[in-house]
């Protein structure tokens, strides 16, 4: 099993997880004032990566900023749907220019499933884990809250 992995310049360090699952983790360099971002690479049961998952990676690691756009608009027209149950303020800072949701991490799988999760966010229903967008290939398919209860 790697130790590390190399994926568009971002080095990848293997993290201490369950005997089942392999995990690496790394952080995206990212321009100055601007919030960290954190990648992870997740298989099970715990192996090498394959290529394709590798391929993916590379993709959303060289175009992450693009994606965290694409992540924020999604979450700014699917958070005024009835089910999030958004209170009146929350649903004002849909209409600010920056939501309030920061520090990115995406996390890719291995069956070449991601997502990108805002570790930090004022929405209630993000409160204590942040919120969380999937996607299918390149779009944005479905957010959830991380709240308590997604435990």
């Amino acid at each position: 099993m790697p130790t590390t992995l190399h994926i568009a310049g971002l080095e990848l360090s293997r993290t201490e997880s369950p005997p089942s699952l392999a995990c690496w983790t790394g952080y995206l360099p990212r321009r100055a004032g601007t919030d960290p971002a954190g990648m992870s690479v997740v298989t099970e049961p715990a192996a090498p990566p394959e290529e394709s998952v590798l391929r993916l990676a590379h993709d959303m690691v060289s175009r992450f900023d693009a994606f965290v756009d694409q992540a924020l608009e999604y979450c700014r027209i699917r958070l005024r749907e009835p089910q999030f149950e958004l209170a009146a303020e929350e649903l004002a800072w849909l209409d600010l220019p920056e939501l309030p949701l920061a520090l990115p991490e995406a996390t890719v799988w291995a069956d070449q499933t991601w997502a990108i999760r805002f570790a930090e966010s004022r929405f209630d229903l993000a409160d204590p884990y942040g919120l969380l967008v999937t996607f299918n290939g390149t779009q944005p398919v479905d957010v959830q809250g991380l709240d308590d209860e997604e435990e």
